[in-house]
C-alpha cells in the first residue's frame, strides 16, 4: 500500500507539473503573438515591451531573443544586440536563419573570427549556399588565412563545378600565398580542360606572366595569334608586354591591331586612344596620328556614341575649327539621338555661325528625344524670334514653360521669361508680358535686360511709374556708359515730369550712344522742350525726321506726329 502511494503521488506531481508548463506555454504563445501584431502595426514600442515580457514568462524559447536582438540593434546597443542573438542561436542552434543574423552581427562590430565560425556553422546547416561560402572565402582573404580560402574555394567548385571565375581566383589566391607553381597549374589545368580554347590558353599565359614566366607566357600569346589572328586576349597581353618593355614600335603596332580588332570593346578601344594620346602629348602633343585613329574608328560602323564623344573632346582640347568638331558630334545623334550635350554643342555652333534654321531643326529633333530639356525650347524660340516668326517663337517658349522646375538653371529660366515678355509685348499681349517680366524677375531679380524693357514699357504706358523708375535706376547703375539704359531712365523721368533731371540723363545718353537712333532723337527733343530749350528740341526733331526712314519704330502715325512737332515748334502728345 505505501508503494502504491508513493506511485500515486509521484504521478500528481507530474501531472501538476504538466499542468503547469502548459500554462506557461499558452502565457508564453498568447503574448508572443500579440508582440507579432504589435510589430506588423508598427507599433515597435508596445511590441517590445511584449517580446521582454515573453522572456520574463520562459527564458528558455528562442523566439523572442531573435526579435528583441534586431530591436537592441535599432537603438544602437550593439552589445545588448550581439548578446541577444548569441542567446537565440545557443537555444536553437539548427535555425539558419539565427546563424546568419549572428554572422552579421559579427560582421558589423568587425569580429571576423566569429563571424567565420558562425559562417561556418551556416555551410554545415546550408551545404549549397554558394553565397555563403563565397562571403566566407573572401573573410579568409582578408584574413590573410590562404589555406583556409583555398580550401572553401574548393568547396564551391562542388556546388557550382570548376569554371574560369572559380580556377583564376583559386589560382590567385596561391599566388597570394606565395605558391607559385600551384597558381601555374591551376590555370594549366583549366587550360588543359578546354584544349581548343584560346581564351584558356591566354589566362594560363597570363598566370605565367605573372609569376615571372614571361617568355614562355609570350610564346603562348605568339602562338594563339598564329592560330586566332583577331584573339583580343592575345592582342591586350602583348600589347602590356610591349609597354613593359617600352618597344615603342611593337607598341604602335598591337595598339592599331587591337583598335581594329571586331572582338575590342569600345573600353578597349577608348583605353587605347587614351594612352595614345597621353604619348601624343608628351612627345609635343601633334594631334596627326591621333585624329587619323579616330577617323579610322568613325569611318566604321558605330554601336555607340563613346568614340565619337571622345574624339569630339579631344578636338575641343587641341581647339580645332567648328566645322571639324560639328562633323563628329553629328556622328554622336546618329548612334545617340538623345545625347542632350553634343546636340546643344551643335546648336551652339549653329548659333555663332547665325544659322538660325539649323538651330530650329535641331531644336525641334531635341524635343521629340528630350523633351524635358529647357535650353531646346529656349533657343528655338530666340531664333523663331530673330527671323521675326513671332507666333512660332511663342509656340516654342509656351511649350517650354511646362518643363521649368525648381532644378533649372535660374539664370536660363530668367532669360527665358525674359524674352516671353518681349515677344508678348510685340503681339500686343501687354497683361501677359509684364506677368512673364515678372516670373523673369522671381528667378533672378537683377536681370537688367528684363528691368529695362520692364521699366520703358511701363513707361510707355504711363503707369506704375515710380516702380518703373527703380527698376530703370537698376540697370544704370549696373552699366552707367550704356545708351539704352540712360535713354529709358531718362524717358521714365521725363514721363515723371522731372524734365532737369531727365534733360541731363538724355545728355549722357546721346555722349554713349555710338550710332543715335531716332527714337533717342525724338525724346531728346520731347526733354528739352519741357526743359524750356524749344530751338534746340526742334534741332533734335528734324535730326529725328532724318533718321526716320531708317528707323522702323518711328513709322506711319509716329512719322506724321514728329513732323507735326517741327511745323508746330511744339510738343505734340502721341
Amino acid at each position: 500500500m505505501k508503494k502504491w502511494g508513493y506511485i500515486t503521488g509521484l504521478l500528481c506531481v507530474m501531472a501538476i507539473s504538466a499542468v503547469a508548463q502548459d500554462d506557461t506555454a499558452r502565457r508564453y504563445d498568447a503574448f508572443f503573438l500579440d508582440a507579432i501584431c504589435q510589430r506588423e502595426k508598427g507599433n515597435n514600442d508596445a511590441a517590445f515591451d511584449l517580446f521582454r515580457h515573453c522572456i520574463d514568462i520562459d527564458s528558455t524559447r528562442s523566439e523572442a531573443y531573435y526579435y528583441l536582438s534586431q530591436y537592441y540593434a535599432a537603438l544602437k546597443q550593439k552589445d545588448i544586440s550581439l548578446k541577444y542573438c548569441q542567446r537565440a542561436v545557443e537555444l536553437e542552434p539548427d535555425n539558419v536563419t539565427y546563424l546568419e543574423t549572428l554572422a552579421n552581427n559579427y560582421l558589423n562590430q568587425r569580429k571576423y573570427p566569429e563571424a567565420i565560425n558562425a559562417l561556418e556553422k551556416l555551410c554545415e546547416k546550408s551545404r549549397d549556399r554558394d553565397d555563403v561560402l563565397g562571403f566566407l572565402i573572401q573573410l579568409y582573404e582578408q584574413q590573410g588565412d590562404y589555406d583556409n580560402a583555398i580550401r572553401t574555394l574548393a568547396r564551391l567548385e562542388t556546388v557550382e563545378g570548376k569554371s574560369e571565375r572559380l580556377s583564376y581566383a583559386k589560382s590567385n589566391l596561391y599566388s597570394q600565398k606565395g605558391d607559385k607553381k600551384a597558381a601555374i597549374a591551376e590555370m594549366k589545368t583549366l587550360a588543359d580542360q578546354y584544349p581548343n580554347d584560346n581564351n584558356y590558353r591566354c589566362l594560363y599565359a597570363n598566370t605565367l606572366y605573372l609569376n615571372g614566366q614571361k617568355k614562355k607566357a609570350v610564346a603562348i600569346y605568339d602562338k594563339v595569334l598564329k592560330e586566332e589572328p583577331s584573339n583580343r586576349n592575345a592582342q591586350m597581353a602583348l600589347l602590356a608586354y610591349y609597354n613593359d618593355q617600352k618597344d615603342t614600335a611593337n607598341v604602335n603596332t598591337m595598339i592599331e591591331r587591337v583598335l581594329f580588332n571586331k572582338n575590342a570593346s569600345t573600353d578597349d578601344r577608348v583605353a587605347l586612344m587614351r594612352q595614345v594620346i597621353g604619348d601624343s602629348e608628351q612627345a609635343g602633343g601633334d594631334s596627326t596620328r591621333v585624329l587619323k585613329l579616330f577617323h579610322r574608328l568613325l569611318d566604321a560602323p558605330q554601336t555607340d556614341s563613346d568614340i565619337a564623344l571622345f574624339c569630339a573632346s579631344y578636338m575641343n582640347m587641341k581647339k580645332m575649327p567648328n566645322d571639324s568638331i560639328r562633323l563628329v558630334l553629328e556622328k554622336v545623334l546618329e548612334t545617340s539621338p538623345d545625347h542632350a550635350a553634343a546636340r546643344l554643342q551643335l546648336v551652339s555652333y549653329a548659333w555663332q555661325a547665325e544659322d538660325r534654321d539649323r538651330v530650329i531643326a535641331l531644336c525641334r529633333d531635341a524635343r521629340q528625344y528630350n523633351p524635358d530639356e529647357m535650353a531646346f525650347y529656349y533657343y528655338q524660340g530666340i531664333a523663331y524670334y530673330q527671323k521675326g516668326q513671332l507666333d512660332d517663337a511663342l509656340n516654342a517658349f509656351q511649350n517650354g514653360i511646362g518643363v521649368i522646375n525648381s532644378d533649372s538653371d535660374p539664370g536660363i529660366v530668367s532669360d527665358f521669361y525674359a524674352v516671353l515678355g518681349d515677344i508678348m509685348h510685340q503681339k500686343g499681349m501687354e497683361q501677359e508680358a509684364f506677368a512673364a517680366y515678372d516670373s523673369c524677375l522671381v528667378w533672378k531679380e537683377d536681370n537688367i535686360g528684363c528691368l529695362n524693357n520692364y521699366a520703358y514699357y511701363l513707361s510707355e504706358k504711363g503707369i506704375r511709374l515710380d516702380e518703373a523708375e527703380r527698376m530703370s535706376f537698376l540697370t544704370i547703375k549696373a552699366e552707367p556708359k550704356n545708351a539704352t539704359y540712360l535713354d529709358t531712365y531718362a524717358w521714365i523721368l521725363f514721363m515723371q515730369k522731372r524734365y532737369d533731371e531727365a534733360r541731363k540723363y538724355i545728355d549722357l545718353t546721346l555722349e554713349n550712344d555710338d550710332d543715335t537712333s531716332a527714337v533717342l532723337l525724338e525724346h531728346a527733343g520731347d526733354i528739352y522742350y519741357h526743359a524750356g530749350e524749344k530751338e534746340k528740341a526742334v534741332d533734335f526733331w528734324q535730326q529725328a525726321l532724318e533718321r526716320a526712314s531708317d528707323d522702323s519704330e518711328i513709322k506711319g502715325d509716329r512719322q506724321q506726329i514728329l513732323i507735326r512737332k517741327i511745323k508746330l515748334k511744339k510738343y505734340v502728345k502721341e
